[in-house]
């Protein structure tokens, strides 16, 4: 089973390449609900890039519900009815650690990747969204209004100036599905003044046209948000941990006492 087109990928984006191509084999139809995509030394050598990429582009898909990876068998293309349920049924039922960690990790993978290519092919009335969103963000900073929409609004403008739709809808899911955790993180004064110090940084890079350093950038951006969300996640389930552990204490006090 091929591919199409087959060629290999550019190395500078490797894993978003590959899992943009990757789905595109489903999107289209190539790839049929059920059945086994091809293994993952066929991919590599079709594709032309390393199993850490190919790896890292299928965790990305498994995690929207697109592949499911079943140990022993392969990689098996989910019924549609499936897609996205994963994350959803993770956005409904709270903080899995794991989950989360593999959502952060996506929406980095995929992002860094979206601010290079948006320096190279972001227009002229792209960029002057995407520096409107940095002045928003800073007044509503000066003002001491909340930013989430701003922040937010940052990255959509980034993901649309990289001219690839799959990706920027890919990204967008997993910023929607995080976006509570993000609004948490933004309510704290010192991180808003961080995260736009970081967007101003990633916005020159994408004006100046350094595809290099605006991935690098976002990565480095993208980073730090996920160790302050685990974090925020951290201490709130240790906070719901904390009073059902006193109430069994309690209890344990008041059988002896009887």
């Amino acid at each position: 089973m091929n591919l199409f087109p087959t060629s290999p990928l550019e190395r500078t984006t490797l894993s978003a390449a590959a899992f943009e191509r990757l789905i595109s084999n489903i999107v289209q139809g190539k790839w049929k609900a059920g059945e086994q995509i091809p293994t993952e030394r066929v991919l590599c050598q079709q594709l032309g890039i390393a199993r850490n990429s190919l790896r890292e582009a299928l965790k990305a898909m498994e995690l929207l519900g697109m592949v499911d990876s079943r140990v022993g068998e392969g990689t098996f293309v989910c019924p549609r009815s499936e897609f996205l349920s994963r994350p959803l049924l993770w956005a409904f039922t709270g903080t899995n650690q794991h989950e989360l960690k593999n959502l952060l990790e996506a929406r980095a993978m995929i992002e860094a990747d979206l601010a290079s290519m948006a320096a190279s092919r972001a227009t002229v009335p792209e960029l002057r969204v995407i520096k409107g969103t940095v002045s928003l963000m800073e007044s509503q900073i000066t003002a001491g209004e909340p930013v989430v929409e701003s922040d937010l609004a940052f990255h959509q403008a980034v993901g649309e100036a990289a001219h690839n739709d799959v990706m920027a809808n890919s990204a967008l899911l997993l910023r929607n599905m995080l976006k509570y955790w993000i609004h948490l993180k933004l309510m704290a004064p010192h991180i808003c003044v961080h995260a736009l110090a970081r967007h101003k940084e990633i916005y020159e890079a994408i004006r100046g046209r350094d595809a290099h350093a605006a991935r690098e950038l976002m990565q480095e951006h993208l980073d730090e948000t996920a160790v302050q969300i685990t974090q925020l996640t951290a201490g709130r389930s240790a906070s719901k941990k904390a009073p059902a552990k006193k109430a069994a204490t309690r209890k344990q006090l008041q059988r002896k006492i009887r």
